[in-house]
């Protein structure tokens, strides 16, 4: 076999993978739901009892542990867009 087929069949495999990959990706964004944002009201309530949730752990109700998460739960359900 000569230097250009192999060359030619290494672009042709490499082409063939890629077209692959992105079909496998496309695929899987599509199968993947689409989270629905929470309403704004929500959000203040989030903000509202992340602010209680510092003044608990300043108080010293709360240790650094409990606070980080409580804290990382609150956060999670802000949306940052």
């Amino acid at each position: 076999m000569s230097q250009a087929n192999f060359q030619k069949q290494q672009r042709e495999r490499a082409r063939r993978e890629r077209a692959t990959a992105k079909l496998a990706k496309r695929t899987e964004r599509i199968a993947t739901p689409v989270e629905t944002p929470t309403p704004a009201a929500d959000q203040a309530a989030v903000l509202a009892d992340l602010a209680a949730l510092h003044a608990r752990f300043e108080d010293g109700q709360l240790t650094f542990d409990d606070f980080e998460d409580a804290k990382r739960r609150l956060t999670d359900q802000l949306d940052v867009r």
